[in-house]
């Protein structure tokens, strides 16, 4: 028997238990890890509301990342043994492999031996933020030097990751947060510019701070009202990544913007690079070489124990978190 958190009832993060149950053992492929520390992301909290892309089989485990030591190998495996120290990399789906608990399966395939030098807590708060800017950035959105890149959301462990890659290629990241709160902040964290939603008119200043280059990309995972604007400061031949949908109002389409601009308005999931194995490994061997060199150095808003999960929780829907929330095992 080991702790496991569950849900039995969909709901806010009262609903979450730690139940001691029985792991199964590691099936063909698959490899069982001693967790040591746990990734929060927004996803866990969709799915233990009712509101994710999976919809959960009650009761329901949850958690998509985690980074611990290998305690067994599945038939099949090659390449790892018992006592490496492995971070993971995000499954599709967090009701089959999830990741809340003192022990976990998750397919060999989706481990990564990351480099020593980082903690429990930060390499659990690696692969789901670094994939997802990675692939919205440099896979599909071809970001490079001197580019003028928009980056929504910017406080977010995602939003703080695409700032990181953003300067690792020498392009121009501009920050958009909702007040002016963050902006010392962000600031310190690499952006080049911050913008606060609240208090300033988003067309107006990035069409001041791009000039007559424009904003080449734009990774969003808000949508929204804010399309307007962030589609009219673009460049010809411009790329919008939307990887989100945060905004409780409807998105509208720029249609004239998009026809006149030649943009390409683009949905993106993380799962377009993980279910790629030549897409999956360019970006471990990028964020791998960004993490040994210090260029990408993974946030932590605030960590909590095991015990504190639903506490953790009401962290993670607070918005008042600066980066990553991290729970040790």
């Amino acid at each position: 028997m080991t702790r496991v958190v569950r849900f039995h009832e969909l709901g806010g993060p009262e609903v979450l238990r730690i139940e001691n149950v029985d792991v199964p053992e590691p099936g063909r492929g698959e490899v069982r890890i001693q967790v040591k520390a746990l990734g929060l992301n927004r996803a866990d909290a969709l799915l233990r509301s009712g509101n994710y892309i999976e919809t959960a089989t009650l009761p329901s485990g949850l958690g998509l990342e985690a980074a611990g030591v290998i305690e067994k190998l599945g038939e099949g495996v090659e390449g790892f043994a018992p006592g490496d120290v492995v971070s993971v990399v995000p499954p599709r789906s967090m009701i089959r492999w999830p990741s809340y608990g003192e022990l976990a399966n998750f397919p060999a395939a989706l481990l990564v031996k990351h480099p020593a030098s980082l903690s429990w807590e930060a390499a659990a708060a690696v692969w789901m933020q670094y994939l997802t800017a990675y692939g919205g950035l440099i896979d599909i959105g071809g970001l490079g030097r001197q580019d003028f890149v928009v980056i929504t959301a910017a406080s977010s462990s995602v939003g703080l990751a695409a700032i990181q890659i953003a300067n690792e290629v020498g392009a121009i990241p501009i920050a958009v947060t909702r007040t002016s709160t963050k902006r010392q902040a962000l600031l310190e964290a690499g952006a080049a510019h911050v913008i606060a939603l609240a208090e300033e008119d988003l067309e107006a200043r990035l069409e001041e701070i791009s000039g007559p280059q424009g904003i080449r990309v734009v990774f969003d995972p808000v949508g929204g009202p804010i399309f307007e604007p962030l589609t009219a400061a673009m460049s010809s031949g411009g790329i919008l990544v939307e990887y989100g949908g945060l905004s409780v109002e409807k998105t509208p389409f720029p249609l004239f913007t998009a026809l006149s601009k030649s943009l390409t308005l683009r949905g993106f999931l993380v799962h377009e690079v993980i279910g790629d194995p030549v897409r999956l490994e360019a970006a471990k061997a990028f964020i791998i070489a960004g993490l040994t060199s210090g260029s990408l150095h993974p946030v932590i808003a605030r960590t909590f124990s095991f015990d504190q999960i639903v506490e953790a929780h009401r962290f993670l829907e607070s918005n008042e978190q600066f980066g990553k929330i991290v729970v040790t095992v």
